[in-house]
């Protein structure tokens, strides 16, 4: 049974680890000193890892190749920020030991309500034209086993078995919510557009066992796939009128929006330009979100490197909660410290002597007395010398 996941790298940074996988390419390469080494990409369901065989290369090199399941033991480390595998031994596994469960990433939504909604808003069309179209490819059995299962891309965004759906209908809903702001946008020929825009993926692709292209996916790509069964299609509908069928076509080939993303035209109406845009925000919102998702056991609130992108990403949840944690951790410090000074006797004031006060105020002397007259001087000293009668004796007290 497989133990050891690719997102449980992390954990096991600097360790030996022993478990299986899915051979998703192999190549052989020359290093500095001319010497071969082999260059692997190992998946399972949770996503790829980089790995090398720099040892005994001969000895091994012809005992598997691409899409065998293998078991490998080696080393989990870091190079440019991301993790790698040096691979120490490596077989190839029998069928018996393999549970394909754990090698094809899936969606964990429900197909058949996807479909279901898929399936609404094609009802919905007010184009009798394109209706009749889009529910030709709804009705055709391998079609829709083959959409229900695809992935939307090999690596980039929603890289997992029920990705082309789950894309579409995210794609459709935005389209939906779009261009109720913008009046003069073709409903129907956008939500037409968001449907066909890669469906050519369920023959650009192979997902038997691991992510890849197929001979024709390399040499065509899926937008000339698409416009192959455009055609097929619309040779059922003998009265599709030439220009909407010229429109659908420009939205197919389009819709990556530059030639450097491989559009051999601009878009160059506004269900084109928005389909393109729309297109490009929904895959980036997923690439963002699956990349998070791998690295939800990361204490930074930084990602790794994100290829796709071209960029690392900053998870905004986690960066709040570090920064709303670190608060709380300063404002519970601060309530010790004041609880801390509460419980400390206050010292007693000290009442200051009348002594101790400064001269200016305590030993300040009193004003002087003006001189007296000379009749109140004698006035006074006849006062001092004054008798004081003895009551019924007659007589002084002196």
């Amino acid at each position: 049974m497989k133990e050891f996941y690719v997102r449980d790298a992390v954990q096991f940074e600097n360790k030996n680890i022993t478990t299986y996988f899915v051979v998703a390419s192999k190549q052989v390469k020359p290093r500095k000193t001319g010497e071969p080494y082999i260059a692997l990409t190992l998946a399972d369901r949770s996503g790829h890892i980089d790995a090398k065989i720099w040892d005994n290369v001969a000895e091994v090199v012809d005992t598997f190749e691409q899409d065998d399941f293998v078991k490998v033991k080696g080393l989990i480390n870091k190079y440019n920020q991301r993790f790698q595998l040096t691979v120490h031994k490596l077989r190839k596994c029998d069928e018996s030991e393999i549970d394909y469960a754990d090698y094809l990433p899936k969606t964990t939504k429900d197909i058949e309500e996807l479909w279901r909604t898929l399936g609404e808003f094609v009802a919905s069309f007010q184009n009798p034209h394109l209706k009749r179209l889009v529910e030709l490819f709804m009705a055709d059995p391998q079609l829709v086993q083959a959409y229900k299962t695809a992935p939307a891309a090999k690596t980039l965004h929603h890289a997992y078995i029920g990705g082309l759906l789950d894309h579409v209908v995210s794609l459709s809903k935005s389209c939906d919510l779009v261009c109720r702001n913008y009046p003069q946008i073709d409903r129907d020929l956008l939500l037409t557009g968001a449907f066909l825009h890669d469906i050519g993926k369920i023959h650009e692709l192979a997902y038997a066992r691991a992510f890849s292209y197929t001979t024709r996916g390399q040499l065509l790509g899926h937008m000339i796939i698409e416009l192959e069964m455009l055609q097929e299609k619309l040779q059922q509908v003998p009265d599709f009128p030439a220009e909407l069928k010229t429109l659908v076509e420009h939205l197919i080939i389009s819709h990556h929006g530059q030639y450097d993303f491989g559009s051999p035209k601009l878009p160059m109406f506004p269900e084109a330009l928005m389909l393109h845009y729309l297109d490009d925000l929904d895959s980036k919102m997923e690439s963002m979100r699956a990349h998070f998702e791998r690295e939800q056991d990361m204490d930074s609130p930084w990602t790794s490197y994100n290829g796709s992108l071209a960029r690392p990403l900053l998870n905004t949840k986690k960066f709040l909660e570090k920064g709303l944690s670190a608060s709380r951790e300063a404002e519970a410090r601060k309530s010790a410290a004041v609880a801390d000074n509460g419980n400390t006797s206050p010292e007693p004031a000290v009442v200051q002597d009348v002594e101790a006060q400064p001269e200016s105020a305590a030993a300040q002397p009193a004003e002087k007395e003006p001189e007296p007259s000379p009749l109140e001087a004698l006035e006074r000293k006849f006062a001092s010398h004054k008798v004081t009668p003895v009551a019924g004796t007659g007589k002084s007290s002196f």
